[in-house]
C-alpha cells in the first residue's frame, strides 16, 4: 500500500513539474519564445545549452564591456538557482518581466552600453550594434529609427527620450 502512495505521489509531483515548466511558455506569445531563444543562443556562446560564467563573461566582450566583474556574473548565475537552460532563461524573464514597465525594461538595456552613466550613447556604436547583433537591423531600418531619434551634434544619442519615444511615440509622427 505505502509503495502504491509513493508511486502515486511521484507520479504527481511529475506532473506539477510538468505544469510548472509549461506554465512558463504560456506567459509569452510564440513570437516572444522564439526571440528568447535567440537571445539564448547569442549568449550560450559554447552551444551547450546551458548559460555558463564563461558564456556571459564572452557576451559582455563582444558588447564592449571587457572588465565584467567575477562576482557580478555569480550574481546572475545564481538567479538561476541551478543550471541556467532555455526553461530556467524563460522563467527568469518571466519573474523579472512580470509587472515591469516596458519603459523600465528598455531603459536597463540602454544602460548596459553606458556603462559611465552618462545617460547617452554614441550612435555609430548603437548602429554597428544593431547592424551585428541577434536580430539584426538593416541600414534602412537603423536610418528610420535616427530619423526620430535626439542626437547631439557630438553624435550621442540621448537614450532616456530614446526609451520615452520608444514606448510613447514620437510627437512629430502624432501631429
Amino acid at each position: 500500500m505505502a509503495s502504491r502512495k509513493a508511486v502515486t505521489r511521484g507520479k504527481a509531483a511529475a506532473k506539477r513539474a510538468q505544469r510548472g515548466s509549461s506554465n512558463v511558455f504560456s506567459m509569452f506569445e510564440q513570437s516572444q519564445i522564439q526571440e528568447f531563444k535567440e537571445a539564448f543562443s547569442c549568449i550560450d556562446q559554447n552551444r551547450d545549452g546551458i548559460i555558463s560564467k564563461s558564456d556571459l563573461k564572452e557576451t559582455y566582450m563582444q558588447l564592449g564591456k571587457m572588465n565584467a566583474k567575477d562576482e557580478e556574473l555569480d550574481e546572475m548565475l545564481k538567479e538561476g538557482k541551478g543550471p541556467i537552460n532555455f526553461t530556467v532563461f524563460l522563467s527568469l524573464f518571466g519573474e523579472k518581466l512580470n509587472g515591469t514597465d516596458p519603459e523600465d525594461s528598455i531603459l536597463s538595456a540602454f544602460k548596459l552600453l553606458d556603462p559611465n552613466g552618462t545617460g547617452n550613447i554614441n550612435k555609430d556604436e548603437l548602429k554597428q550594434l544593431l547592424m551585428t547583433q541577434a536580430d539584426k537591423f538593416t541600414a534602412e531600418e537603423v536610418e528610420q529609427m535616427f530619423a526620430v531619434t535626439p542626437i547631439d551634434v557630438a553624435g550621442n544619442i540621448d537614450y532616456k527620450s530614446l526609451c520615452y519615444i520608444i514606448t510613447h511615440g514620437d510627437e512629430k509622427e502624432e501631429s
